[in-house]
């Protein structure tokens, strides 16, 4: 009875082991893409007068060749489509072209710059706080978590200490808060902890050393400041 009681214990405790060890995986919001669709018209017909107006005996504008692909300036009607021209923007019948979309995407720089930052720092989370330490692989405080994340992702440099990253930068409301922000907690005038805002309504900092470097809600503690480091 005993040997299979200390068999399951040291099963258990294996497993706890082991999930004491397990690497964290944690990924960031993804990066919004704006995206844009225009429309274009594809000639068909060997040649299309292109006209000022949607008559068949309008004046030309100029002629479009079967192949050639032009950009939609107002959409079909009435059987004419305006399209734009070197020469400047006519009609063609409908029926002598076909319509194609194109769709285009735009990131915006900044935006993917704060994504990149949160996505360095939340390869920490799960390591060691260490009062005073720089480096999060090693073990960082709140400010040196900071402070290296800035350097190693964006090439920002920051104080080594809270109350000090507080006035480097440019502050912002709550309400305007981005990834990649710092935000600031203390009390009575002072601050004594910063943590890096990774989006919807979380921060990754290193917290303590019980808890190490982690993920908590940004009004975990009510914030007293907002800094913006990233341009």
């Amino acid at each position: 009875m005993w040997n299979k009681t200390w068999k399951v214990l040291g099963v258990i405790g294996l497993y706890a082991v082991l999930a004491w060890h397990s690497p964290v995986t944690v990924k960031a919001a993804e990066i919004e893409v704006e995206t844009s669709t225009t429309l274009y018209a594809k000639i068909d017909a060997p040649d299309v007068v292109v006209r000022k107006a949607k008559n068949a005996g309008g004046e030309a504008v100029t002629k479009v060749l079967r192949g050639q692909t032009y950009e939609v300036a107002a959409p079909a009607e009435g059987g004419w489509v305006k399209i734009s021209t070197a020469e400047g923007e006519g009609y063609i019948p409908s029926n002598r072209a076909t319509l194609i979309e194109k769709t285009k995407e735009k990131v915006d720089e900044s935006v993917k710059l704060r994504q990149d930052v949160v996505n360095y720092a939340l390869q920490f989370v799960g390591n060691r706080y260490v009062y005073g330490g720089t480096d999060p692989n090693t073990g960082a405080d709140c400010s040196g978590f900071t402070r290296y994340i800035m350097q190693h992702a964006a090439g920002v440099s920051l104080s080594h200490s809270s109350r000090a990253q507080s006035g480097e930068g440019r502050s912002v409301s709550y309400s305007d808060i981005k990834p990649g922000d710092l935000i600031f907690y203390g009390g009575k005038g002072y601050i004594n902890h910063v943590a890096m805002y990774i989006g919807n309504g979380q921060i990754v900092h290193a917290s303590t050393e019980r808890t190490g470097i982690k993920i908590s809600n940004a009004t975990y503690r009510t914030p007293v400041k907002v800094v913006r480091v990233l341009n």
